[in-house]
């Protein structure tokens, strides 16, 4: 079951590979995200030496009475990945057209994993092409469904 999730990843981004990472953050955070208040829309993932940060990630404080006076609910969030799967997604990072993309926030045991993946971005006929195809199968289903 998934905390948050970024809705339009699958239709902004042709997902290549997924990736599972933990996310390093505050005792309310962590409290804010169980309650479902994240958001990852507009969020990606960079990798900046031998460390990986989800970026725009919006949490909420849990309880903004007993939260610290500076905190900043977009704030730079490490992830925490392995030395191979970093220097892997550096590579993949630096290709042109690819971009690591947010996908959804999701228990694992007691834990909170980040699900990203590895993205190229759509073109706009690629939307269009996909909203036809949609709204096309919808209704070859209500025809058939009443006949």
């Amino acid at each position: 079951m998934a905390l948050a999730s970024n809705k339009k990843a699958y239709f902004d981004y042709e997902i290549l590979e997924k990736f599972e990472a933990g996310i390093e953050l505050f005792g309310y955070e962590v409290k804010a995200i169980r309650r479902g208040d994240a958001k990852l829309d507009g969020a990606r993932v960079i990798v900046r030496g031998s460390e990986a940060f989800l970026i725009g990630g919006h949490v909420p404080p849990y309880q903004s009475a007993n939260t610290p006076s500076d905190y900043d609910v977009g704030r730079t969030r490490k992830l925490l990945l392995g030395k191979k799967e970093l220097s892997y997604l550096a590579g993949k990072e630096h290709e042109k057209g690819l971009t690591l993309v947010p996908i959804s926030l999701y228990n694992k045991g007691r834990n909170l994993k980040l699900e990203f993946g590895v993205g190229r971005g759509k073109k706009k006929f690629d939307k269009r092409d996909k909203i036809k195809k949609r709204e096309s199968d919808r209704n070859i289903s209500r025809t058939l469904k009443y006949e």
